[in-house]
């Protein structure tokens, strides 16, 4: 049977790996431009879109592709536009049964013009708070330390990641360009947050090698791993992945338009799958890379072979994979094993 988006649609799922930055609309940074008075590179439509959503031919690695955020962010630098994104986002994934996201920026990137690091927590919060009332979508926050940036700043963003524990935050990343910036001189951070009994996941082997993967599991002690299409490298490490069930966030679309793959095809996601590693299906920044996990999905069907049993097995290793406590989880898997079981049961039907 043919796999379809419109298939897919109603299943539930998870986003365990989307930026804040990285998802607005095209229609609302038009309108924050005009708000806030900021001069975007462009100012219509279609020409802010070539610019800020990247492709396989317009883009030719992770640094070219981080640009886009240089202009996504000019526009997240008051309190008001950091709720209204954030709420918009919710309604995005509301959209396409998105059950639970788990919402990852760097609040540091915000302070621009002045706001302090709690006022930015609090208005995505509030933006958060306000699309799961109106749209029914769970939600959790991820901080993320960035490579480039000191290490001292990754230690003043765990503490932050500390005071907001229970608060809405599930978890601390460590985001950016892997070459030059390696993972072990974020440790101090990762040691606030570990001691302070707080999940952590980290993006590694999406543009270095498995060095990279071994320093976020060995001196990061990561929960969960952002990418690692580069983990193949290295049997022995990926076995150990395997071995002790570390969830992958696997973003198809975003690896290919950053060249960390060459194509679709030849994506690892297939191997992994096939080698028994908890994969699971993730956006990384549904405005850049013009995409929705739905879509994700259907990319994975259509370039990898993945049926529709093997998808809901990939959905249910998203459930698996969050960063909710463990009742909250067994309780969400439940209820979305339930919801697939009545879909296949209607499709059943509409087949007699």
């Amino acid at each position: 049977m043919e796999v379809s988006q419109e298939l897919l649609l109603p299943l539930p799922k998870t986003d365990l790996h989307c930026h804040l930055d990285g998802s607005l609309r095209i229609e609302t940074m038009l309108e924050l431009a005009e708000e806030q008075k900021v001069n975007l590179p462009a100012n219509d439509p279609d020409s802010l879109r070539a610019l800020v959503v990247k492709n396989q031919d317009n883009c030719k690695s992770l640094e070219e592709y981080l640009k886009a955020f240089e202009i996504t962010l000019m526009l997240l630098q008051t309190r008001e536009a950091l709720t209204r994104v954030a709420y918009e986002l919710l309604e995005d994934c509301a959209k396409e049964n998105v059950w639970y996201i788990e919402v990852r920026f760097s609040p540091i990137l915000h302070t621009k013009k002045g706001l302090k690091l709690i006022h930015i927590m609090d208005a995505v919060i509030e933006g958060l708070a306000r699309g799961e009332k109106d749209f029914g979508v769970k939600w959790g926050i991820i901080i993320s330390g960035i490579r480039e940036i000191s290490p001292d700043i990754s230690v003043r963003l765990a503490e932050l990641c500390v005071a907001y524990k229970n608060r809405g935050v599930v978890g601390f990343d460590l985001a950016g360009s892997e070459e030059a910036h390696p993972a072990k001189e974020h440790l101090k951070a990762f040691y606030t947050i570990i001691n302070n009994n707080i999940n952590c996941t980290v993006h590694a082997g999406e543009s270095f090698g498995p060095e990279s993967i071994h320093q976020a599991l060995h001196y990061l002690r990561t929960h969960r791993l952002g990418h690692a299409v580069r983990l193949k490298e290295n049997g022995d490490l990926l076995n150990y992945v395997n071995d002790h069930r570390i969830p992958l966030e696997i973003c198809l679309s975003s690896n290919v338009h950053t060249h960390a793959v060459p194509d679709y095809e030849h994506h690892p996601l297939r191997f992994y799958y096939d080698y028994g590693l908890r994969v699971t299906i993730n956006t990384d920044n549904r405005l850049v890379s013009d995409t929705t996990v739905t879509k994700e999905l259907y990319l994975a069907s259509k370039h990898l072979n993945f049926t529709l049993d093997e998808i809901k097995n990939l959905l249910i290793f998203g459930f698996k994979s969050t960063f909710l406590p463990y009742h909250h989880k067994v309780k969400m898997l439940n209820a979305a094993l339930k919801k697939m079981a009545e879909i296949s049961e209607t499709k059943t039907e509409d087949r007699l």
